[in-house]
């Protein structure tokens, strides 16, 4: 059983998260990265600790937290990115610190949460039509929700519908089905477990 952060429950909200923030970055334990990782993620699902995650450098721990190699601190990471951007100052926030590539590279991560998060995520950051941030709407992304579109997964591939017929255009969509399907940059379906080695 997982350790509960050791936080006083008496110092108020700022004062919960910034201790939440500081165990994150003083832990030497996984285990206990992951927890607070978590726990930040399930905050970040509230708009009143918006204001509080980004003076406490939140995002950025988010988006830090998406080169990690551990798979369950990307996947708390990016479904807390995935919480936060439906807010107009934290969508500015990832455009303008390089977030993206980050989010995308996510799409290719052996785990389903992680993916269904990272395509969530793609959806609250781009806005319908040809004003959307153009990385967001790349061929390579293109060619993967085209794929994900297939998936044997109903909310992978309902997600990847929506962001073909919500978010790109039907030249864009036309486009990446004529394209080889290897150049979508090596980004496989999710799978739910290792494949067996021969």
């Amino acid at each position: 059983m997982a350790q509960k952060p050791k936080v006083d429950p008496h110092v108020g909200r700022l004062g919960y998260l910034q201790a939440l923030v500081t165990e994150f970055q003083e832990t030497e334990s996984q285990d206990a990265k992951e927890q607070v990782l978590a726990n930040l993620a399930n905050f970040a699902y509230d708009p009143s600790n918006y204001q509080y995650l980004r003076q406490l450098q939140v995002l950025d721990l988010f988006l830090d937290s998406l080169s990690e190699e551990n798979e369950t601190l990307v996947e708390f990471a990016i479904g807390g990115l995935c919480n936060l951007c439906s807010d107009r100052a934290n969508k500015e926030h990832i455009l303008q610190t390089g977030g993206v590539p980050l989010i995308i590279n996510c799409l290719s991560s052996p785990n389903e949460e992680t993916v269904l998060s990272a395509v969530t995520t793609i959806m609250y950051l781009s806005a319908p039509g040809p004003a959307s941030h153009p990385e967001l709407t790349a061929m390579p992304v293109v060619q993967c929700m085209l794929r994900f579109s297939l998936s044997a997964n109903t909310r992978l591939r309902n997600l990847a519908q929506i962001f073909l017929e919500d978010f790109c255009s039907p030249s864009q969509v036309a486009e990446a089905r004529r394209r080889p399907a290897h150049s979508a940059l090596g980004i496989p379906l999710p799978r739910t477990e290792a494949p067996q080695q021969p």
